[in-house]
């Protein structure tokens, strides 16, 4: 079964990405792509060599330059990729049952938002440092972090119990910004004393967005 990191054919609909009609030019495409956000992990977009990128793949840079217009249009793609595969994820959520508590619905949430990041890694790197000279390389997963906050809240909100609506409905929304925070400056300086691919990060912010949505929760409301 294809993974949620994985683009498949269907995604290749982009702009500066030339389609292909053949499954084995698919195939080639899907090669870049998927070593491409690798080669991400361990470098910067200005060390991602085209003609290292080929070489690793097998290809030509001239096959390369047949599927994309140029490197930023490559990068462009990634990103794309990348943002599809986080507003499928959101999608797929499902409210959970009545008794569902605040506590597991914090885990389940913020565990798929450091999934989606793990699986993006690179290229979530590569688009914050080019934030600066190219603010609309970020642009995507800004409009993510704000879908991903409207998402959770409508489930969130049931388990803090009644009223206080719009107060808490700001401290979702603030808990999102740290979570959402921390992590960004994990995938950017890794400062420790956790990484994004540290179990113990998972606990660590849930328990964080836990522990803030419980003290909103446990306001009184004013008469």
């Amino acid at each position: 079964m294809q993974s949620r990191s994985e683009p498949g054919f269907r995604d290749f609909d982009l702009p500066g990405v030339a389609p292909s009609r053949q499954k084995r030019s698919h195939q080639t495409t899907l090669a870049l792509l998927r070593a491409g956000a690798d080669m991400l992990r361990r470098r910067n977009l200005a060390e991602l060599s085209i003609e290292a990128l080929c070489t690793e793949v097998g290809v030509t840079v001239g096959a390369f330059y047949s599927r994309f217009e140029s490197k930023d249009a490559y990068f462009n793609a990634l990103m794309a990729l990348a943002a599809r595969d986080g507003e499928q994820r959101l999608g797929d959520i499902r409210p959970p049952s009545a008794d569902t508590s605040l506590d597991k619905l914090c885990h389940v949430i913020v565990g798929g938002v450091i999934g989606w990041m793990r699986d993006h890694e690179g290229v979530l790197r590569a688009a914050l440092q080019h934030d600066d000279t190219r603010p609309d390389k970020w642009t995507p997963f800004k409009a993510l972090a704000q879908a991903t906050t409207a998402r959770a809240t409508p489930l969130l909100l049931p388990a803090m119990g009644k009223g206080r609506k719009a107060a808490k409905t700001r401290a979702i929304a603030f808990g999102f910004q740290v979570v959402l925070g921390t992590l960004v400056n994990a995938i950017l300086n890794d400062p420790g004393p956790l990484s994004l691919s540290s179990k113990e990060m998972e606990s660590r912010l849930a328990g964080c967005l836990l522990l803030l949505l419980q003290a909103e929760a446990g306001q009184s409301t004013p008469r």
